[in-house]
């Protein structure tokens, strides 16, 4: 188990990485799916052997409200369907924490139950808000739970300027699930967790 890092030093290593994802030229995606909610593309990961995905819609909300949903806190268990628990392990200074959370199972249990531990940070970027993390080889594996990794992942929320009660958000995923699973099946999952995320959370702002 490694020890917990330096939460300044990652928090700035994370961002820098969002940031720079969120510079990709359009032509390096590939669209893998297109919903009212949400369109996802994807290409080669640079950190393992999966994808990078990235997905965008507009939400009609403000980039604070919308944020305060995604990150760990107490909105995010209420609307995700696929989180099923999440525990705050430890808190920093600078909207940094360290969350466990555990996941359901996916595509009829093709996919089994996993747990990730996550470094989350939240910051401004630009007039909206950036929240990243990536996962942390840290505390002990719970037993019937399979742990997955998140590589840099984040999302940027940023109101429309010419409408700023909506809100662009944009997010990157790059999650290696781990355990003996067909790459095909994870595929098909992660982009169909990433449009059911938008419309999930756009219900959730609407309650």
């Amino acid at each position: 188990m490694d020890p917990l890092p330096n939460p300044a030093a990652l928090a700035a290593r994370l961002r820098n990485t969002l940031v720079r994802y969120h510079g990709i030229a359009d032509g390096e995606w590939r669209v893998a799916k297109k919903t009212k909610d949400a369109t996802v593309w994807r290409k080669p990961s640079e950190e393992f052997s999966g994808y990078l995905y990235k997905a965008q819609g507009v939400v009609e909300d403000v980039a604070n409200r919308i944020v305060d949903h995604i990150r760990p806190g107490p909105y995010r268990l209420d609307w995700d369907s696929l989180m099923t628990s999440m525990d705050i392990l430890e808190t920093f200074e600078e909207n940094c924490c360290v969350m466990r959370y555990t996941t359901a199972g996916q595509l009829w249990n093709i996919i089994a139950p996993r747990e990730f531990v996550d470094f989350s940070y939240t910051t401004s970027y630009e007039d909206g808000l950036l929240s990243c993390g990536i996962s942390l080889d840290y505390g002990e594996v719970r037993p019937n739970f399979v742990r997955g990794f998140n590589h840099p992942c984040g999302w940027f929320c940023i109101p429309l300027k010419d409408c700023p009660n909506h809100s662009l958000l944009t997010g990157y995923i790059q999650t290696e699930l781990r355990g003996m699973l067909p790459q095909s099946a994870v595929d098909t999952a992660m982009s169909s967790t990433l449009t059911n995320f938008y419309s999930d959370l756009k219900k959730a702002l609407k309650t």
